[in-house]
């Protein structure tokens, strides 16, 4: 396999296995005008086995739907094709619009304007409690 590397965009790296396609949706990466990689399940020494996403521009990026999403996870910047920042992403203190609350009752699944809000419970296990009916939430959901 041969991916080119880039000159001007991003690099988000250590992505755990399964979660690149949730990143990219999220991010809306399909109405870029760019090029946009996906690797799933490459190996990876530490991890076993990881996702990568390589988007060809600079674009505003939304860090936290990616910290939401997998916290684990890298931005590289690179300019000119030299890296010029790493970022380490940790668990956001609170996620918008990103998870969706499963509960059936919550006033989420009813109004449909409404911002569905999570605040985070736990940040080691990287839980979240729904804002409005306080059901308890995890990423991969």
């Amino acid at each position: 396999m041969n991916i080119n590397e880039i000159q001007d965009g991003y690099v988000i790296d250590h992505i755990h296995a399964g979660r690149a396609m949730r990143i990219y949706r999220h991010l809306e990466l399909d109405k870029l005008d760019c090029s946009v990689a996906i690797i799933e399940n490459a190996k990876s020494n530490r991890m076993g086995r990881k996702d990568i996403i390589k988007i060809d521009e600079l674009i505003p990026l939304n860090i936290e739907v990616i910290s939401s999403i997998d916290s684990g996870a890298t931005v590289n910047t690179i300019k000119d094709g030299v890296l010029i920042k790493k970022q380490r992403l940790t668990v956001p203190e609170r996620v918008v619009n990103v998870l969706k609350c499963k509960n059936p009752r919550c006033i989420t699944q009813t109004e449909q304007e409404i911002q569905h809000i999570f605040v985070l419970a736990d940040r080691e296990k990287a839980t979240y409690r729904c804002y409005y009916c306080d059901t308890l939430h995890k990423p991969e959901d």
